[in-house]
């Protein structure tokens, strides 16, 4: 995975949170992709499991987690169904969403975190449409302060809500929160 790109700052500011929350339970990682923040995660020492529907992305993850000696689990669903998320309410420690947005998971997400498990979300604005780039449908792209509010039964710890320093910069929304 040398070629992927870092992982999230958002993952990277919040690692030491991360680490407490392994002792909670796994690490999920939901629409993960080829894992850039399941295996930055996995570092850490929590045991990740990574859910996507892609089985190339997975085996990529699989692949490298591997080659590291990583507790990586990936997992095959599609999350976008009325199946939801396949792991028991109160059971992760925490749960990692980057660039993926479907707001009925919102509650199933809360449900699934163990008590003072830890939520690190980040996915695009609608101020991305006017950068070109990136998502364009509304369905995958936040309103102003809309992340804040899906998740308002959780502890907030951080939030930010911006323009990346990523070249070239993207409108984003970052939270990190706890379940009290």
């Amino acid at each position: 995975m040398s070629d992927s790109p870092p992982p999230s700052p958002l993952l990277q500011n919040h690692a030491d949170r991360l680490r407490k929350a392994a002792a909670l339970g796994p690490t999920l990682d939901l629409a993960c992709g080829r894992g850039r923040n399941a295996i930055a995660a996995a570092t850490t020492g929590a045991r990740v499991i990574g859910i996507d529907r892609n089985l190339s992305a997975l085996a990529t993850l699989r692949h490298a987690a591997e080659a590291r000696r990583l507790p990586v689990d990936p997992v095959r669903a599609d999350l976008e169904t009325s199946w939801g998320i396949p792991v028991r309410a109160g059971s992760c420690g925490a749960i990692l969403v980057f660039r993926f947005l479907f707001r009925p998971l919102a509650g199933p997400i809360c449900e699934a975190l163990a008590r003072g498990g830890i939520l690190l979300y980040e996915t695009f604005t609608t101020a991305q449409r006017r950068l070109g780039t990136g998502p364009q449908n509304p369905a995958f792209l936040l309103a102003p302060g809309e992340l804040r509010e899906l998740f308002g039964g959780l502890e907030i710890l951080d939030y930010w809500e911006g323009l990346s320093d990523a070249d070239p910069p993207q409108a984003l929304a970052r939270l990190a929160a706890r379940r009290p």
